[in-house]
């Protein structure tokens, strides 16, 4: 038997909790003071007790429930935060959204839009030092002179340091002043946000074909209203300067302009592109930056400050009160997916968080996913294009280099043409890039003695040789070990032989080909901060690297000037194996690629490496039939019922006992319920089937478009009872099937 909750003198609200813990709709009740009373509005954060320790949370009403007969409750108090610190109801829906699609807690998706601790603290004022005597009343003509020229600064407090350049006092005397009664200290106001300098006008001449697609995007941004766009531009195209007309318009209505990069190495070159266009630098967020930073950013997006903020994938989750407008800036780009944790995906999300705010949203790219292009056909986004270079660039000229018939040297990557066009382009003083999209010195080392390679002790995977460390490195849990001596297997010594190049590696055949050239590697091995990338950029820029030998970081989003000739060293990395979107991939990857060379004045030109010079991705690059490769991978998919034209899920399993996680997998695999229009796969051994210790297993669940997958797994998952020792992993509508 139940009875209604106690009446207590305060107001019971339910807040949701900053944390994982699994409680319902991720909320717990507490009470509040009443004088508090107007602050419990859903969407007000909160401090609250949770054992022993505080955390942050978000009032989302209040209690309504009852409690057990005969039982004493007593509930913990709620302690609100500065008014201000209140997300918007779209942000609150928008959070509720996202749990709800990838089947999160609540909790672990909203503790992302609250990454900031520091920011609930009340700001800490440094102090100053304000008259409170006229001139006439100091004892010294020295004072004097102090009072009468801190009486003209309309009675603000000034620090220390002001005064003294101001007067010459030295910290003494200013306390000997304040001791009298001269001055006094009192807080001084906190510093404004970085001004907007006003230039929000158009800058730069455009094209007539750039000019037409930012007025339907500033349209959109002043009718202050829903609306998703494909801006489709080949590369060189001014995508970038055609978005930030929408980012201008936000502005000139007071309002903030997000727009997420792929990449944080593209943040210092986009800052430029920025302060140039603008006046003004654009608030960075990402995983690097201080947490002062972080904490000014965090705060000026809850107060509605007027500002550009670029960032990362976790940006989306920042508390806008004044969004205008989102941008994503290469949006096919797989890294808008987060592979731990809540597993969202920022492209898609960014769209949802737009619709949910009445604003438009821009997805920018010069290879648009599948799933975008398809979206556009059917109507859900308007599609623009842009189909020319801006300026005098043309479109590079692509050949294929065949292995089969120019095979390179031994234990060499470069064929004898593609050396000659780098020969010919360093003699015209012509910068080069080499791509190579593997990290490292070589993927993996091999026993020539009992020919058994040499792996991760706690993933399924090969250790990837970095000579320049003298390391092996696993790219996936992060092992590491000193290059080895003697076979871990055979115990044989001096027979370890690394297979296969990396970056690394065909730095030191440039190198040796081209001793004169100066060469730089940009990976993420290399290039770990914003600082370097920038270093780097400008090294380029006034052409002091003649060779560029980089991963998949340099495709995105980068203009190099001098910049004529690509070579591709291996073009079909990605074009085998079972990856649903590995053609897509390479197809987009390739083009990004490509779409480096001759960006100014000179003709590029693009050579790619293959043993596989039919295969349908390397032709249509090589013809410029995108529309043909995209018709063609559509067919496929839509034939294998494949996103987008199906929905996809994955429920992986992992344990350190693998015997009875596959006795487990097999269980539950019996437990399905055969839900019409839906089909499950599995269980099969993950690809990597041993990650950081833990082995894994795999369902993939396919669907029809129309139905709830969220609710069938809810309701299959309901009904098994997971192992302690299991985790179970849901990855909605995944990219990667590791």
């Amino acid at each position: 038997m139940t009875v209604p909750l106690p009446e207590t003198a305060d107001t019971l609200i339910r807040v949701m909790l900053a944390t994982t813990l699994p409680y319902e709709d991720g909320a717990l009740t507490y009470r509040i003071d009443k004088q508090e009373l107007s602050l419990a509005e859903p969407g007000q954060l909160v401090s609250v007790p949770l054992g022993k320790r505080q955390v942050t949370g978000m009032v989302i009403g209040e209690a309504a429930g009852i409690a057990p007969e005969d039982k004493v409750i007593t509930f913990k108090t709620a302690i609100p935060y500065d008014a201000a610190l209140r997300l918007t109801p779209p942000m609150q829906k928008f959070l509720n959204w996202v749990a709800q699609w990838y089947m999160e807690p609540p909790g672990a998706v909203f503790k992302m839009a609250v990454s900031v601790p520091s920011a609930f603290t009340p700001e800490v004022l440094p102090t100053g030092y304000q008259i409170v005597a006229s001139p006439e009343q100091a004892s010294t003509p020295r004072r004097r002179n102090i009072l009468t020229a801190l009486s003209d600064m309309a009675m603000l407090p000034q620090s220390a340091a002001s005064i003294h350049a101001m007067t010459g006092a030295s910290a003494s005397t200013i306390k000997a002043m304040v001791a009298e009664g001269l001055l006094k200290e009192a807080p001084m106001a906190s510093l404004p946000s970085s001004p907007l300098s006003g230039l929000l006008n158009r800058q730069k001449p455009l094209t007539d074909e750039q000019i037409l697609a930012a007025d339907q995007l500033t349209a959109a941004v002043d009718a202050k209203a829903f609306k998703a766009f494909v801006l489709d531009g080949v590369t060189g195209s001014g995508k970038t300067e055609v978005y930030f007309e929408a980012v201008a318009a936000a502005l000139r209505a007071g309002r903030q302009a997000l727009i997420l990069l792929p990449e944080i190495a593209l943040s210092q070159a986009f800052e430029k592109r920025c302060l140039e266009r603008f006046g003004f630098s654009p608030r960075l967020w990402h995983s690097g930056l201080t947490d002062a930073r972080r904490r000014a950013v965090w705060r000026d997006a809850i107060k509605g400050e007027p500002m550009v903020v670029a960032g990362a994938r976790s940006a989306l989750f920042l508390p806008f009160s004044q969004l205008g407008v989102i941008v994503v800036d290469e949006e096919h780009d797989h890294s808008f997916r987060q592979q731990d944790g809540v597993r969202y995906h920022a492209r898609d999300m960014a769209v949802v968080r737009a619709k949910l705010s009445g604003i438009p949203a821009v997805l920018s790219s010069a290879t648009p996913s599948l799933e975008t292009l398809v979206n556009a056909e059917q109507g859900k986004y308007e599609h623009i294009r842009l189909m020319n270079r801006f300026g005098e660039a043309g479109m590079p000229e692509i050949t294929l280099v065949d292995l089969t018939k120019t095979p390179t040297e031994r234990r060499r990557w470069l064929s004898p043409p593609l050396v000659d066009s780098i020969d010919n382009a360093l003699q015209n003083q012509e910068q080069i890039l080499l791509f190579l999209n593997r990290r490292g010195y070589a993927p993996m080392s091999l026993c020539l003695s009992c020919r058994e390679r040499i792996v991760c002790p706690n993933c399924s995977a090969w250790l990837v040789t970095h000579k320049s460390a003298g390391q092996l490195r696993c790219h996936h849990c992060g092992h590491f070990s000193r290059f080895p001596e003697q076979c871990p297997s055979c115990d044989v010594e001096g027979m370890i032989m690394p297979c296969g190049p990396g970056v690394e590696r065909l730095a030191e055949e440039v190198a040796f080909r081209f001793p004169d050239a100066r060469q730089g590697i940009f990976s993420s091995d290399v290039i770990t901060t914003s600082a370097k990338a920038e270093a780097f950029f400008d090294a380029v820029y006034k052409g002091e690297i003649d060779i560029i030998i980089g991963t998949q970081m340099i495709a995105k989003g980068h203009h190099f000037p001098g910049l004529t000739l690509v070579g591709v060293v291996d073009a079909d990395l990605g074009l085998s194996g079972g990856d649903l979107r590995g053609g897509e991939l390479s197809w987009q990857l390739l083009t990004q690629v490509a779409g480096r060379s001759g960006r100014a004045e000179k003709k590029g030109r693009v050579m790619m490496q293959t043993a596989m010079p039919e295969a349908r991705v390397l032709q249509s690059l090589v013809k410029d039939d995108r529309a043909g490769f995209i018709r063609a991978e559509k067919e496929d998919r839509e034939d294998a019922n494949m996103p987008p034209y199906g929905r996809l899920a994955a429920v992986i399993l992992s344990s350190r006992n693998d015997e009875k996680l596959t006795a487990f997998a097999s269980q539950m695999a019996m437990q399905w319920p055969n839900y019409e229009g839906m089909t499950l796969l599995g269980p099969a051994p993950a690809p990597i089937r041993l990650l950081r210790g833990q082995h894994r297993v795999r369902f993939l669940i396919k669907a029809e478009r129309e139905v709830n997958l969220q609710r069938a797994i809810a309701q299959w998952l309901n009904e098994v009872k997971i192992p302690s020792r299991v985790q179970c992993q849901l990855d909605i509508d995944p990219v990667s099937f590791f």
